[in-house]
């Protein structure tokens, strides 16, 4: 790997850490030659501490450390992405970042649909939702609402038109994901379960 140290004239490289599984950005730290060398030697993640004038592990105080997966350098070579795995939170303040952000998997959208159907959950009491009336009719309406979306689908799948396929696919999923929370589960316990299996 080519690195140009010498870039900046006090010999460090900005290193983005990044989690390994959930993609979320942890933390910024900077590396010397040294640093790189140790990380890479140690498999956990060492800085150069400008504060401190000396090389910093990661985790040597708190127990934190972040192991490494990978590193990768830009296009300029002068800035690493360095993906890890996380022994407990990142930041010094406890938190899971150094943003004051929980490092949990991220589906896009699909998280975003996640939690308004928490917030119904937590909100029944909502006249107009279609998503607190399920949950007010309690578990075995929804578990139902599940089957009548799963039959559909497999009509769909055996007739030729990509619109309701794609549309019942969505029903299902949206049902799914209401009877996940229902039970007290979210999507990503469904993919902890399927990377056991995998």
């Amino acid at each position: 790997m080519k690195v140009d140290f010498n870039k900046n004239a006090d010999g460090l490289i900005p290193a983005i850490i990044q989690d390994a599984t959930t993609k979320n950005v942890l933390m910024l730290g900077y590396m010397n030659e040294e640093a790189l060398k140790k990380t890479q030697e140690t498999k956990k993640v060492t800085f150069y501490s400008r504060t401190k004038k000396r090389l910093w592990t990661k985790g040597e105080e708190s127990g934190n450390f972040l192991h490494l997966v990978s590193v990768k350098n830009d296009c300029d070579n002068d800035t690493f992405l360095i993906t890890v795995s996380p022994d407990g939170p990142t930041c010094h303040k406890g938190t899971d970042t150094c943003w004051e952000e929980e490092n949990k998997q991220n589906f896009g959208f699909i998280s975003e649909l996640e939690d308004i159907i928490a917030d119904r959950k937590a909100n029944m009491d909502n006249e107009k939702s279609y998503v607190a009336s399920l949950f007010r009719k309690g578990i075995n309406k929804i578990a139902q609402k599940v089957g009548e979306e799963a039959v559909e689908i497999v009509i769909e799948a055996k007739d030729n038109s990509e619109e309701l396929f794609l549309n019942e696919g969505s029903d299902l999923l949206f049902h799914y994901l209401i009877l996940l929370q229902a039970k007290g589960y979210t999507l990503n316990d469904i993919v902890e379960v399927l990377k056991k299996r995998h």
